[in-house]
Order: structure tokens, then C-alpha cells, then sequence
């Protein structure tokens, strides 16, 4: 008998970033909108995202932060955090039903 091993799932690499918070916003980064993509491919992650202005002197703490909430979670074996700069990341992005 082989041992499956666990598949990672979309929703469960969102509900780890759901703990993550913008430090200026104090909104969690899902919310905002700076999660632009998360492609799952035989256990190795790549997460697409931007920081609310592109001068932010946190990106590489933050970024840092995404891939060890990811990193542990079954099924992953790799994890790439990529910055994206397009489209900018404005207000209109939040998800207002998030807030409520």
C-alpha cells in the first residue's frame, strides 16, 4: 500500500494568508486585494502579489512572511512569492464584503 500525500488546496493557502496583515492598514492582505494570483502545481506554490505602494519598505519582510505561512501547510514542497506591480494596487481593490 502507498501513502497518499495531501494535496494542497486553494482555499487552504487563502485562509493561511487571511492571518497576514498589512501593518500600515491593519487590514489581513487577502482583504485588501494584494493576493493578483496562486497557482498550485504537484505541491510547488507560486503566489503573485503587490504591496500597496510600490516604496514600501516592508515588501521583503512581507513577502517573507507569505511564504513561511505557506511553506508548512500539507502538500507543499516549494514556494515562490513573486512581486507584481500591474495592475497598481488601489483602494477599489479591497474586498468591502470582507470588512463587514
Amino acid at each position: 500500500m502507498t501513502a497518499t500525500v495531501a494535496s494542497v488546496q486553494r482555499v487552504d493557502i487563502l485562509h493561511a494568508l487571511r492571518w497576514i496583515m498589512d501593518p500600515e492598514i491593519g487590514v489581513d492582505i487577502v482583504t485588501l486585494g494584494l493576493i493578483y494570483g496562486i497557482t498550485i502545481e504537484r505541491g510547488a506554490v507560486r503566489i503573485a502579489m503587490t504591496m500597496t505602494t510600490r516604496g514600501c519598505p516592508l515588501h521583503a519582510t512581507i513577502t517573507e512572511v507569505v511564504h513561511d505561512a505557506i511553506c508548512w501547510l500539507d502538500g507543499v514542497e516549494d514556494v515562490t512569492v513573486a512581486l507584481a506591480w500591474e495592475p497598481p494596487w488601489h483602494p477599489a481593490m479591497i474586498d468591502r464584503a470582507a470588512l463587514l
